[in-house]
């Protein structure tokens, strides 16, 4: 009993060292391209379309087509939301029928 009770602030400590250390890695261009299409695909308003996601330094280019305007910033929201995002242009088109 008296090990379990060493041994549960001793795992939260390694747990809280991780994650500070995870948290001070720089985030790679591939990470933010494959965070930024996860989040675009799952969003009900954007629901993947026709992006492109582009990253250089941290820099996302959003391009491609989506039928209302409304997806177009709600993109751009959401990869602005993703850590590791330095900033975003915005290209994509409006699509009209």
């Amino acid at each position: 009993m008296r090990f379990k009770r060493l041994l549960l602030p001793f795992v939260f400590l390694l747990t809280l060292a991780g994650a500070s250390v995870a948290a001070n890695k720089p985030v790679t261009d591939d990470y933010l391209i494959d965070s930024i299409r996860s989040k675009l695909a799952a969003d009900q308003v954007v629901k993947g379309g026709a992006i492109n996601v582009d990253v250089k330094a941290g820099v996302v280019t959003l391009s491609g087509t989506v039928e209302e305007d409304k997806q177009k910033n709600k993109a751009e929201k959401i990869a602005k939301k993703v850590n590791g995002v330095k900033s975003v242009v915005n290209e994509i088109k409006i699509a009209h029928p």
